[in-house]
């Protein structure tokens, strides 16, 4: 054993490997991209790790390898678990051979999501045990026993980490890997009872399936990390109070009643199976419970449904009775505030009075623990943070992609149908170039949608290229075959930017590190029927222009692929810089564009040295030719970040 100085969603990966994982595959999603990269970087030479198209052939993949007896982990965000909804609700039926494990990283907030859902009604709907860790470290832990379990009861099984969980840092105990299991598959062993799904299978499976999971809520009620604290001969039976808790929000809560004096505190870990046991242990003799958890009240339901089964007269509070927020992240700030109300101390911010969230208390609530040392609380109110909005980088090329078409169907009418990704980011202005988003490769069938109603709409729907290949085809096919008349823009900028530039099938490298030929985009909408396929720079602004007017009027389907690399992942080519000699002030770049480069410094446009990638969109929009390359100038207005 060793420390390490790891992100959460390295621990979870370290943890699969010291469980002897076979094969691991996902689609990117914050929060839970690291974990499949780390796995990539640490593997064994017989571990497997890929990139899928989508989170649904990501887990029929790794399906196929767990019925061959394999130890198998499939990554995504909570939404991608909508997508792989289909195969795990079967497969839940089905079972498995091999331990396999769904991790799939909800995001409170949501900070980087469409939604904020929770996994944990995922693990009821399909009836899968799901397992919530509070920090790194259980999470390196727990991922090795929920490999265990899964094995033994023969069940995919979920596990659900947030994003604080995911990506928080902390020096973590882990194994070397001299200490790593080895796990040799059996292999695929054919029986057409067990492996093909039927309907009196399932009949059957899901009897089998409700007495498993009624064993596991009695086994997890005696699971070691589902816990009630403090232990039961250190609280004495006068403490009336109780706070239950799951996941980050457990850690918060535990650290707010460090410093009040701890109560009656339940641990959940397991949301479902849920531990009915513990929990009835825990609701003896209190009168009123506190739930705080994220995102929804599934331990508050939980508790409530006790509570009415076996007529316990204990208040239960939380999300359903806004004693705690319904929507959003849980912060160390939230849950204390949160906990200080519940625990009745008065707050007055008078000088010299002190405060509890200045770590002061005016009363201490009869409830808490007398047995438990209460601690000085040294944190003093810290200023909030500024509100930064996210922002298309300077030198994006789907900043030129959606300039281009925005010029080219000026006075036209349109609707431009956005997708998830960076390019989401044009919705803002300048640009506004996003009237719709839902979900991925959902643009494609609302233009089809809104082009069937309002023909006289130039119907445009925006993709990128790794969401091209993960949902959007069916779409383009759909179009196709039902003559629908729509401009389909591919923004291709070589990778996966928005979760981390990861592969995908058109940039010819796999995540085992394997050199491929690419999946030709171009090639691919030839082969479903398209005529029109156009590819061009958008770094070249009249070009791109030209091509838009041209594709756009031709009928049924066509598609524009702009074509440019991340400059994230490129090198720029060379700044520019404002001649003051020819600049008139007139603003056009930064109205236009909205680049973070441009700038107006002392009411003069300026570029920030440190952003310009030099792409030249803004010197091809400049009508008096006054952004021109550095050095170049005689009178140049380049500005430093520091200035």
């Amino acid at each position: 054993m060793h420390t390490e100085f790891l992100m959460g969603n390295e621990a979870i990966a370290m943890g699969a490997l010291a469980a002897g994982v076979n094969l691991v595959s996902g689609y990117p999603g914050t929060p839970s991209s690291e974990v499949l990269e780390t796995a990539a970087r640490h593997r064994r030479e017989s571990t497997y790790v890929e990139w899928s198209v989508n989170e649904k052939t990501a887990l029929e993949v790794a399906a196929g390898a767990a019925y061959a007896g394999a130890r198998t982990l499939v990554t995504m965000k909570q939404v991608g678990l909508n997508v792989a909804s289909d195969p795990l609700m079967s497969l839940a039926y089905i079972g498995v051979k091999g331990g396999m494990v769904v991790l799939a990283a909800d995001d409170p907030g949501p900070i980087s999501s469409q939604t904020e859902q929770d996994t944990r009604h995922f693990a009821a709907f399909s009836k899968l045990p799901c397992f919530d860790p509070v920090s790194a470290q259980e999470a390196y832990e727990m991922i090795q026993e929920a490999f265990a379990y899964s094995e033994e009861y023969g069940t995919p099984v979920l596990f659900r980490p947030t994003t604080r969980v995911c990506h928080g840092y902390v020096s973590i105990t882990v194994k070397d890997p001299s200490e790593y299991a080895v796990h040799h598959p059996e292999g695929f062993v054919k029986d057409t009872s067990r492996w093909v799904i039927f309907p009196r299978l399932s009949y059957q499976n899901h009897m089998r399936i409700e007495a498993r999971n009624a064993e596991l809520a009695d086994r997890f009620s005696a699971y070691r990390r589902n816990h009630i604290y403090p232990e039961a001969d250190e609280c004495p039976s006068s403490v009336k109070r109780g706070i239950a808790a799951g996941g980050i929000s457990f850690t918060y809560a535990m650290e707010t009643l460090n410093l009040t004096g701890m109560v009656r505190f339940l641990k959940v870990a397991t949301p479902h199976p849920f531990p009915e046991k513990l929990a009835l242990e825990f609701l003896d003799g209190l009168d009123e419970v506190l739930c705080i958890e994220e995102l929804d009240p599934v331990i508050e339901r939980e508790l409530l449904c006790l509570c009415g089964k076996h007529h316990l007269p204990v208040k239960i509070c939380g999300k359903l009775t806004l004693h705690v927020p319904n929507a959003g992240e849980n912060t160390q700030d939230s849950v204390r505030q949160n906990i200080m109300d519940f625990l009745g101390y008065r707050q007055q911010n008078q000088p010299g009075t002190d405060s509890p969230v200045s770590g002061g208390r005016q009363s201490q609530s009869q409830d808490l623990c007398p047995k438990c040392p209460v601690e000085a609380d040294s944190a003093r109110d810290i200023p909030p943070l500024p509100v930064r909005p996210p922002v298309l980088c300077a030198g994006c090329p789907h900043r030129a992609s959606f300039y281009a078409v925005k010029a080219a169907m000026r006075g036209r009418k349109t609707i431009f149908c956005g997708d998830i990704g960076c390019y989401t980011l044009g919705n803002a202005m300048p640009l506004d170039m996003v009237d719709t988003c839902l979900c991925m490769g959902a643009g494609l069938g609302i233009a089809q949608g809104v082009g069937h109603i309002e023909p006289d709409t130039a119907c445009f729907a925006f993709v990128g290229d790794s969401t091209f290949f993960a949902s959007a085809i069916p779409g383009v096919v759909n179009a196709v075959y039902n003559q629908t008349d729509l401009t389909l823009v591919i923004l291709d900028n070589s990778t996966t930017a928005m979760t981390g530039h990861q592969p995908h099938p058109g940039t010819g490298h796999t995540m085992m590190g394997n050199v491929v030929d690419k999946i030709d985009i171009e090639a691919v909408l030839r082969g479903i029927g398209l005529k029109t396929v156009e590819t061009v720079d958008p770094l070249d602004h009249d070009a791109a222009v030209s091509c838009v007017r041209r594709a756009s009027d031709e009928p049924g389907v066509k598609a524009i692929i702009f074509r440019s690399p991340c400059i994230a992942v490129t090198k720029p080519s060379g700044g520019m810089t404002v001649d003051s000699g020819k600049c008139t002030n007139c603003k056009k770049c930064i109205r236009e564009l909205g680049c973070p480069a441009l700038i107006a410094a002392d009411g003069n446009v300026g570029i920030d040295r440190s952003l310009c990638t030099g792409c030249t969109l803004c010197s091809q929009l400049c009508p008096f030719g006054a952004i021109v390359p550095s050095g170049t100038a005689d009178n140049a207005k380049g500005v430093d970040s520091h200035e």
